[in-house]
């Protein structure tokens, strides 16, 4: 599969500097859970409640990235918070994240530990290039929802040739999502103004050394693509 990704002329002319970063790795095994996977959970649940507390979190500069651009994006993060940071406040305030599978759970981890926006993709859904643009009044189903949501053209959207993928950085499409069947994974690293283009990539190759420590796998790509 080879791997584009186009930028609208209005996106690029409102956040010239966005940037995503995608992986790519194959020959995974998802399974519900594994001792890999609890030991992973225990390590970064301990190293994030020390390095963060919930009163300090909306200084921290990562957070206040996103922040900002949801109020440019006319999104209250407040009321609808960045993924990243909605799992890190989860775990700080003494829960635990939902169990979903070893592969779903570790970009989950990677995201409270980097608080990086990461989606995953079963890869035999796509269909690139993946574009980023406004949406256009389209209908939305994200994982968990019952019914569509549509999406007006304030919504900045994650395609492909045939469908949204994701609702740029916090909800991912329920029929492209990772599940028990999936063999090879497409990773997506959000990025907003302010956020470096080696921070996405960091944060992308932590996450695929997480699905390898717990779900195997090779690693076929780890590549940053700018609207620059």
């Amino acid at each position: 599969m080879k791997i584009d990704v186009n930028w609208s002329a209005d996106v690029h002319e409102r956040f010239p500097k966005l940037a995503i970063c995608i992986g790519v790795i194959t020959g995974i095994r998802v399974q519900e859970e594994s001792a890999q996977l609890r030991q992973l959970k225990r390590q970064l649940y301990e190293e994030v409640r020390v390095r963060h507390s919930v009163e300090a979190l909306k200084d921290d500069p990562t957070v206040r990235a996103y922040r900002d651009f949801y109020w440019k994006l006319d999104i209250d993060p407040t009321k609808t918070r960045p993924s990243g940071e909605a799992l890190l406040r989860r775990v700080l305030n003494g829960n635990e994240l939902p169990s979903i599978s070893t592969v779903v759970d570790a970009y989950n981890l990677a995201s409270i530990q980097t608080i990086v926006p990461i989606s995953g993709f079963d890869r035999n859904f796509l269909n690139p290039p993946f574009r980023i643009r406004f949406a256009n009044n389209e209908a939305f189903i994200g994982i968990g929802m019952n019914k569509p949501m549509f999406l007006t053209e304030k919504v900045l959207v994650l395609t492909d040739e045939r469908q949204v993928l994701c609702v740029y950085p916090y909800r991912d499409s329920d029929c492209t999502k990772i599940t028990n069947q999936t063999q090879d994974a497409v990773i997506v690293g959000y990025g907003a103004p302010r956020i470096e283009e080696g921070q996405l990539k960091e944060a992308v190759e932590k996450t695929l050394e997480y699905i390898r420590s717990v779900s195997g796998g090779k690693v076929e790509l780890v590549k940053v693509f700018a609207s620059s």
